[in-house]
């Protein structure tokens, strides 16, 4: 029977880099923080506990990483990651294998993780290691006959161990066992006056366990964050990969490389997505959808064949089939719209449920209402649902015609079939099959001279 896993990610480091208050595992890489990335992947690779070591910027990673699954371990003082690892190991079960992840390195596969995990679980030291071009500053494996026997720090190496090209990605897996062994033992004899972690590889060869390394498919796996660049950079890498696997699913995008996913996004058959739109959240896209340039959709469900035109901002609605949104419109939380609605430039809809065949095209705030099939909101149109201390609904029936420049003013009622003249101020219910309008009197004043501004004198 396997052991049962425990993954440990280290994330106390202050980031110093990064040149901010917050702690690094904090910073978001598309929309989430670096950390939280690290978590998704141990829970997919069925962790019996992951245990988080946190340190600078106090309760704010536990805060905000709020997760039953989670276990949070203080490293008060930094003395290196074999320091940070021994804090935690009375979390650890002696009967469970360990694997060491890190909460500023966000990207790496399960599938590259799960060979180390094997590897450990037959009683070797699986080791991640990467094959670099330029390696400076990095820890270098050092092989005898093929066999890796330790690894060595760049401020410790000689010139010879400097030119090795293999180098330590820190992430390994081990029997906890082992591991709380050879954590007692280690020494900060060294130019960091650190405990490295990685002095138990040589400890795990002298007590005959076999280091079983493997590799990253991609280097930027292992790649980690220091500074707002780097971070910069992996977002760029991130959202790469979602547009080729979009790509692969048939999506249409009409510039990869111009695309942001800050959540999940679903996408139906002969899906089309024009550039530099934002999806964040839980995003769905049945088929057929397009979607114009520039838009941000945040926690949206889009029914099949709807358009969405440039410049639209959905937020936590839920959009039918069929529908025509945009261009510049905002759609607020609450919002449900039908089939074949359409919501024309600068229009506002906020927590309404609008139904089929309805029309809302132009210039207009529609907030707190029900609206029926077949309505057509004039433009300049706006629901007055907010007396300064509560907010009112209003209904509008089916196949209710609304004039130009109307205010309704909330809680009313405009009954089926009803129109609504131009320029009318409704603050009392409008009955249903009838013309209801108020305006003033037009007047006009014969002989009526406009001021003229008089020039001054010199």
């Amino acid at each position: 029977m396997n052991s049962k896993l425990e993954i440990l990610i280290l994330a106390a480091g202050k980031g110093t880099r990064m040149r901010s208050d917050l702690p690094k595992v904090l910073h978001k890489l598309a929309g989430k923080p670096l950390l939280g990335h690290v978590v998704d992947t141990a829970h997919a690779l069925g962790a019996a506990q992951t245990c988080v070591v946190y340190g600078f910027g106090g309760e704010a990673v536990p805060q905000a990483m709020a997760d039953d699954k989670l276990t949070f371990v203080l490293q008060a003082e930094q003395h290196g990651t074999g320091h940070a690892v021994k804090q935690a190991l009375p979390k650890l079960a002696d009967d469970s294998v360990t694997l060491v992840l890190y909460g500023d390195v966000p990207l790496t596969h399960v599938s590259t993780l799960e060979p180390l995990v094997t590897a450990a679980r037959a009683g070797k030291l699986g080791l991640l290691t990467v094959t670099l071009a330029h390696p400076d500053g990095y820890g270098r494996i050092v092989r005898e006959n093929g066999s890796v026997t330790r690894i060595v720090e760049h401020k410790d190496a000689s010139p010879a161990e400097r030119a090795i090209q293999e180098v330590n990605t820190g992430i390994l897996a081990v029997a906890t066992r082992h591991l709380r062994q050879w954590i007692d033992t280690l020494k900060n004899d060294n130019a960091q006056g650190e405990y490295y972690l990685t002095d138990i590889i040589a400890l795990g060869v002298r007590d005959g366990v076999t280091v079983e390394t493997h590799q990253p498919a991609f280097e930027w796996e292992v790649l980690g964050v220091n500074s707002k660049a780097q971070l910069a950079e992996l977002e760029r890498i991130h959202q790469n990969e979602i547009a080729q696997a979009l790509l692969n699913e048939g999506v249409t995008l009409y510039d990869p490389a111009r695309l942001d996913v800050r959540g999940a996004l679903t996408c139906g058959r002969d899906v089309v997505i024009d550039v530099n739109c934002v999806f964040e959240g839980r995003v769905e896209l049945g088929d057929g959808v397009q979607v114009g340039a520039n838009c941000v959709l945040r926690n949206v469900t889009v029914a099949a064949g709807t358009r969405i035109d440039a410049f639209t901002l959905i937020d936590d609605a839920r959009i039918g089939e069929a529908n025509r949104l945009g261009p510049f419109s905002r759609i607020r939380p609450g919002t449900t719209l039908a089939r074949d609605v359409h919501v024309g430039n600068f229009v506002e809809i906020k927590n309404s449920q609008i139904d089929d065949g309805s029309k809302v095209n132009h210039l207009s705030y529609v907030g707190d209402t029900t609206m029926g099939k077949r309505v057509n909101i004039g433009a300049g149109t706006i629901t007055c649902n907010y007396d300064g201390a509560y907010k009112h609904r209003t209904i509008i029936e089916d196949e209710v015609f609304v004039g130009s420049d109307t205010q309704l003013i909330a809680p009313v009622t405009v009954g089926k079939g009803a129109t609504l003249g131009a320029g009318t101020t409704l603050s009392k219910d409008a009955p249903a099959g009838e013309l209801t309008l108020s305006r003033a009197k037009q007047l006009t004043v014969s002989g009526w001279v406009r001021p003229v501004k008089q020039k001054k004198e010199n």
